[in-house]
């Protein structure tokens, strides 16, 4: 009996486990689908900004900008990496693949500074050799703009400040439910080649376009264009932290997704093996019925 007992201790917690599982995969699937809306919601206003720039650009000629990149005063750059991570953990390998990357990255780069998104990131980068420069957190809700205008204003600054001079974004990009890849993107100096690149990609009809119509800048073209930079950042920003709560709910959801199919074939088990020992125990108290009885009437 003692045995059948921590038998059903057992089950019981498993079915308990099970119903936070599913409750989470609910949950995150929820989660998911709010995130991908509210990224295409969005997505257009950010691209316009992006076209803006390159308007700027193809119009006024070659603009001047510490933004493309400036003299370094010592020969080797100060970098600085936005480590885009959860503030929960159960998402299977999603914090995991973006520490390798990181790390990957820090080795590549001499002396790089980390600039932490995530509670789970700034536990984990406590512990090594890296250097934290500023740690957010947005308690595991999804990120709002104004959340990407206080980290793209405060690399603006640091910026300008000289206190780094190439910052780096590592997030993951959701390719599909499935295929969750980790990016490391350099989003600092600017890079006209592959501002013209993602040009090409928003028009498709880039090529056909007639010519850009000519603008007069007002006070001067490096002052517009240096206004822009910092939304142009805002937008950035916000986008790899929304794809990376995206790509964090996808990740979860497979978790919980596998946690529940090992709950249940657990269970499964359990209650066979349950079965089998209650059965034998109903069936020796019968033979000792039966033995006793035949006792008695011999």
């Amino acid at each position: 009996m003692a045995n059948l007992r921590d038998v059903r201790l057992r089950m019981r917690a498993i079915r308990q486990t099970l119903q936070v599982t599913k409750a989470m995969n609910l949950i995150s699937t929820a989660k998911l689908r709010k995130g991908r809306r509210v990224l295409e919601d969005t997505e257009p206003f950010f691209n316009r900004i992006q076209n803006s720039m390159y308007d700027i650009l193809c119009g006024a000629g070659n603009v001047k900008s510490d933004y493309f990149g400036r003299a370094l005063k010592t020969a080797t750059p100060r970098s600085a990496i936005i480590v885009v991570s959860s503030d929960r953990g159960l998402a299977g390998g999603y914090n995991a693949n973006i520490f390798r990357t990181v790390n990957k990255l820090c080795e590549a780069l001499v002396n790089p500074v980390l600039i932490l998104i995530g509670a789970v990131g700034y536990r984990y980068f406590l512990h090594s050799p890296h250097v934290i420069l500023e740690n957010f957190s947005f308690k595991s809700r999804l990120p709002e703009v104004v959340d990407a205008k206080e980290i793209a204003d405060y690399i603006v600054s640091q910026y300008d400040s000289g206190v780094f001079d190439e910052v780096y974004i590592v997030y993951t990009y959701m390719y599909s439910t499935i295929k969750l890849v980790p990016e490391a993107q350099m989003i600092l100096p600017l890079n006209l080649e592959k501002m013209q690149a993602q040009e090409r990609g928003t028009h498709l009809d880039y090529e056909e376009r007639p010519s850009r119509i000519q603008f007069d800048y007002v006070p001067s073209v490096e002052e517009v264009f240096d206004a822009l930079v910092p939304f142009y950042m805002k937008g950035i920003v916000y986008g790899a932290l929304v794809e990376g709560y995206v790509s964090e709910q996808s990740a979860r959801m497979a978790a919980m997704d596998e946690a529940s199919k090992s709950a249940e074939k657990m269970l499964s088990s359990l209650q066979i093996f349950y079965n089998r020992v209650r059965q034998a125990g109903i069936t020796q108290e019968v033979t000792e019925i039966v033995s006793g009885s035949a006792a008695l009437s011999d």
